[in-house]
């Protein structure tokens, strides 16, 4: 019962609401409630020794009917589960009983004694994991420490399964899907996955610090994987690893792990898998029954527990899955390419000698460099010989050089004139392949930049004039030469030309003297 008297005494010495409080062990709300009814009816201390607190209970509380010895026992049940929920603590609840308990005409039980009776329900129960974790809060991960062999139908090679679990601490539910690697690509899938399964997100996720997660932990600062910071923020969710060397932080997905050890890895023992997809598919089955299995120590199972008590709480999930992607880093080459690990892919030229990020995702690859994109190409599914190469990444020449083929060659031809037509035409089909001219044809064009498509034509008529065998050098020789590719004539100005005088042939220039 609460000690009425006592309050009134200590309010009338100068003590604050919360002094009283502290030293009768009544709430603040309580407290605050008594002297605001001792001021409403007029009840001052000193009191009369003969005036008693049940006597003050009916007085200030006239519609209640007598407590007598009868205590209200607390609905233990509804109370586990509204501790689950944000913001809501022992005390606050405590207040709400005591309410309906005095509407009821029944007397509640006092904070201490309410807060023992709970947590030894919640012991006899099994209930304190519920309690220690709320719902959609966190989703602890990891890899099973067990795997599954299959084995090749062919040739009887045998290879291992993995089993990734995720875990909800709050109804216990469980993922466990079986992987062919335990590498960055599967890691991220079986994230995607599980939240897929649960249809929701947590708030907080928890790996242990494997490297295809956490770069480093240490005790002033966590570098996370910039694909799995990346998969974090796609759905809204924070990653905290947990700590190491502290098993406590990791606890359910370490019993999780030896649960699924014993239920699937043990239990499938027997059974010889002879393909990949076989194993998937028994671990599913597997998975559905441990989720539906009843608990030993309380009614229900994990996902009727997880419908009832965490489901809602749990964040929704994107419109869009997250397409995970792999982070790696490169320096770009003299061939200005970059891999994926299978194929090769061009940048711009200009990044040569320079480390860039690359994300890769099932269907593309993107470059960046100090963080902006650079550019991007579509994913090749299968391995290619040939390097994928925009003409933009490229160098001029090697542009040139690029665009090279015959037909390329003859339609430029045509448009500078017959004889420059002739000795392409000579360049591709004087060797035994075709290719073998192409470099010959780009000198020629590059001449052609370089003196004007008039003198190249009549350099290369020229040429034709005096051999059949036309070649690049000799072309090159007449233009520099500008010989008999310059059409203009000699002026009117010297109608006798040049004339030599009798000086001259008396001294033996142009013959003899005498």
């Amino acid at each position: 019962m609460v000690d009425y008297k006592e309050i009134l005494r200590l309010s009338h010495n100068g003590y604050s609401l919360r002094q009283i409080a502290a030293s009768t062990g009544h709430s603040h709300h309580t407290v605050k409630n008594v002297l605001e009814l001792s001021e409403k009816y007029h009840v001052n201390w000193q009191l009369d020794d003969s005036i008693t607190n049940s006597e003050l209970e009916k007085l200030f509380y006239p519609e209640r009917k007598t407590a007598g010895s009868h205590y209200a026992e607390p609905n233990y049940d509804y109370i586990h589960k509204e501790l689950s929920k944000k913001g809501v603590t022992l005390t606050l609840l405590w207040q709400e009983y005591c309410e309906h308990a005095y509407a009821n005409g029944e007397t509640p039980y006092m904070s201490t004694q309410f807060g023992d009776k709970y947590r030894r329900w919640a012991r006899a129960t099994k209930a304190t994991m519920r309690v220690t974790h709320k719902p959609g809060d966190t989703m602890q991960v990891d890899w099973a420490g067990g795997t599954i062999p299959y084995f090749d139908s062919i040739t009887g090679e045998e290879y291992k399964a993995y089993l990734f679990v995720a875990a909800l601490p709050c109804s216990n539910y469980l993922y466990l899907e079986a992987c062919t690697d335990m590498k960055q690509e599967n890691w991220l899938m079986c994230h995607v996955h599980a939240y897929e399964y649960f249809g929701g997100v947590t708030r907080i996720l928890v790996p242990d610090n494997l490297k295809t997660g956490v770069t480093a932990n240490t005790r002033y600062e966590t570098q996370l994987n910039q694909s799995y910071q990346e998969l974090a923020e796609y759905y809204g969710t924070a990653i905290v690893p947990a700590r190491v060397r502290k098993p406590q932080d990791k606890g359910l997905v370490e019993r999780s792990v030896g649960f699924s050890t014993t239920w699937i890895t043990a239990a499938l023992r027997e059974h010889k898998f002879f393909s990949f997809s076989e194993v998937k598919e028994a671990v599913a089955e597997r998975l559905e029954f441990i989720n539906t299995k009843p608990f030993q120590k309380r009614p229900g199972n994990r996902k009727e527990a997880y419908l009832a008590e965490e489901k809602e709480f749990m964040l929704p999930l994107p419109k869009q899955p997250y397409e995970p992607s792999v982070w790696k880093q490169q320096t770009v080459g003299n061939d200005y390419l970059i891999s994926d690990g299978v194929n090769k892919y061009s940048v711009p030229f200009d990044l040569i000698g320079e480390q860039v990020q690359i994300r890769l995702t099932r269907d593309i690859v993107e470059i960046y460099f100090k963080g902006s994109r650079m550019t991007s190409h579509k994913r090749l599914t299968k391995f290619s010989v040939q390097p994928i190469i925009k003409p933009e990444h490229m160098p001029d020449r090697h542009r040139e050089y690029l665009n090279c083929n015959a037909d390329e060659f003859k339609e430029w031809a045509k448009t500078i004139g017959k004889s420059v037509e002739e000795v392409v035409k000579y360049f591709l089909t004087s060797g035994n392949a075709v290719e073998q001219g192409y470099k010959s044809c780009v000198s020629l064009s590059k001449l052609g930049k370089r003196y004007g498509k008039k003198k190249l034509e009549a350099a290369c008529e020229r040429m034709l004039a005096f051999s059949s065998s036309p070649s690049i050098r000799t072309i090159t020789t007449l233009l520099k030469n500008n010989r008999d590719t310059d059409t203009t004539t000699q002026t009117d100005n010297n109608d006798y030309g040049i004339t030599r005088g009798a000086a001259y042939w008396k001294k033996g220039g142009g013959g003899n003297a005498e």
